[in-house]
């Protein structure tokens, strides 16, 4: 696990499509999310969730990706890049999946989120991306545990502005430990 990163790209969307174009900056409000995104908001707003529970708190309003796996998906045949798979903050040289629930991460000088959870890929992948792109973010551990590998999701804690090349940093580690899970 490393605990040193940087921001690739950073991608932001006022509608509910499936990809985000990238910016040049994105700021992130705390207990919003991104301004001007879609999903910003204290409840949920994924539209599949807010038919179940409207009132739900939105644990889902940043949506990070580590840019390795954009590379791992241009070696399987697929053409892709930030902001592709809608996530708003793609990362490098930090191993997201590992880290534990709870973990809070400074983006940049002043940004702070905390995660919450796995993205569970969708069919919406495949659709977009291309047939197949949704079993590539998808992978079994050796005990057949799926592993999913479509970034993670986040909270905003502290707000301020996030750019490509700003420093991504582990601040806190939780004491428990729990595993991601999807959210």
């Amino acid at each position: 696990m490393s605990g040193d990163g940087r921001v690739v790209a950073v991608a932001a969307d006022d509608r509910h499509r499936f990809g985000k174009p990238t910016r040049k900056w994105i700021e992130l409000v705390a207990g919003q999310g991104v301004a001007g995104d879609a999903h910003a908001g204290a409840t949920v707003q994924h539209r599949s969730r807010v038919a179940r529970t409207p009132n739900a708190p939105n644990l889902r309003q940043v949506h990070l990706i580590h840019g390795e796996l954009f590379a791992e998906l241009r070696q399987a045949g697929f053409a892709i890049a930030p902001g592709a798979l809608g996530e708003n903050v793609t990362t490098a040289g930090i191993d997201l999946l590992a880290l534990p629930r709870g973990t809070t991460l400074r983006l940049g000088q002043d940004a702070l989120v905390e995660l919450t959870g796995l993205r569970n890929p969708c069919r919406q992948i495949d659709e977009n991306i291309g047939p197949g792109a949704m079993a590539a973010v998808l992978e079994r551990a050796v005990d057949g545990t799926l592993i999913r590998k479509a970034g993670v999701m986040a909270v905003v804690v502290e707000g301020g502005v996030v750019r490509p090349g700003d420093s991504v940093m582990i601040e806190r580690l939780p004491a428990e430990g729990l595993p991601l899970e999807p959210v």
